[in-house]
């Protein structure tokens, strides 16, 4: 059996990059088609597992914006021949919609919406077409003349990433990260439900938001009293329980518990939550307060500004840089989204 994502094109890399990191620490049993940016095929998934990670995924990822279950990949020439073998009563209930995603493809949406619809209509019985509140899903990704159709079971929440950007919650700081990155750094943390995740430069929560939604344990920190009692507001607002915080300079962390994973947006330029430290030794303090409160073989994920060199910092300490990816955030400055591992 297969799975359809549709992913976002906002980057060119992190979308793939987040389900492949997902997959491995969720041990999804699945091979990758990356067809075209934005399109992904999940193959070979068993029968008695597809729809466990139909769940896990579409809890999960921020840069995927639709999961489906593949029914049948056709083409423009084929497609009346390929949809009559299709027994349509297994996948509909009552009434159905056709919606087309067009990726670079030039075929007419609204039209192939008609066809495969009228073509579902002629070879099944007792059902009917509703536009406005369909019991079933069937989407249509189109790439060139290659047609992908498939039906959604379980629907990805797209909403949470525009109601939870930071000028929405409660307590809010200028210069937050946007929580579809935030939930992305999380995954790329290779974290699972349950784990302890910690952020020691905590701000106003937008990380651990994310990590507490997908089930995880989570401690933050700040050395400013209001960022910590502001991240304990939010997190109290999206119902995450499972959470501490504390008032602290990351050089003094010491966890009563060693995390799985450690994701995070240091601070760097003017205004730094490391109180008296200021440029590269930032982020040397920080490599060496976090290294020994993180499990043997913990993944970090951080952002950092492109004129910091982390390789030798992370070297020295006993880090090792697994992934780097690019965000171009203006003229003057890119942000390097690093995932590393302790060795």
């Amino acid at each position: 059996m297969e799975l359809l994502c549709i992913q976002s094109q906002e980057h060119p890399e992190l979308p793939l990059a987040e389900l492949k990191a997902v997959i491995e620490c969720e041990n999804i049993e699945a091979k990758i088609d990356d067809v075209a940016e934005g399109l992904v095929i999940l193959k070979d998934i068993s029968s008695d597992k597809i729809y466990e990670y139909y769940k896990i995924l579409t809890k999960r990822l921020g840069y995927t914006h639709e999961i489906h279950e593949m029914i049948i990949k056709s083409n423009i020439d084929d497609l009346a021949e390929d949809l009559q073998t299709v027994e349509w009563s297994k996948y509909i209930n009552e009434t159905f919609a056709v919606r087309v995603k067009r990726l670079h493809s030039e075929i007419d949406t609204v039209g192939t919406e008609r066809e495969i619809g009228t073509l579902i209509l002629e070879n099944s019985e007792n059902i009917k077409v509703n536009l406005s509140k369909p019991k079933t899903l069937i989407r249509v990704a189109a790439f060139g003349n290659d047609l992908y159709v498939a039906i959604e079971r379980i629907k990805l929440n797209k909403k949470h990433f525009e109601d939870s950007k930071p000028h929405k919650r409660p307590f809010f700081y200028p210069g937050s990260m946007n929580p579809k990155l935030a939930r992305c750094m999380v995954n790329l943390s290779r974290i699972k439900e349950g784990e302890l995740l910690l952020d020691p430069f905590c701000g106003t929560g937008g990380i651990l938001i994310e990590a507490g939604l997908i089930g995880c344990k989570v401690v933050g920190s700040d050395v400013y009293w209001k960022m910590k009692n502001g991240t304990a507001i939010n997190l109290d607002y999206y119902g995450i329980t499972d959470y501490r915080t504390f008032h602290l300079d990351v050089r003094e962390l010491k966890m009563y518990e060693k995390v799985s994973s450690v994701v995070t947006d240091p601070p760097y330029g003017i205004s730094t939550s490391t109180g008296d430290v200021d440029g590269d030794e930032i982020f040397k303090e920080f490599f060496h307060a976090i290294y020994d409160n993180m499990r043997d073989d913990a993944y970090l994920c951080m952002a950092s500004p492109h004129y910091v060199d982390l390789k030798p910092m992370v070297d020295e300490v006993g880090f090792v840089i697994v992934e780097q990816y690019a965000i171009k955030m203006h003229r003057s400055l890119t942000r390097i989204i690093s995932v590393i591992r302790k060795k």
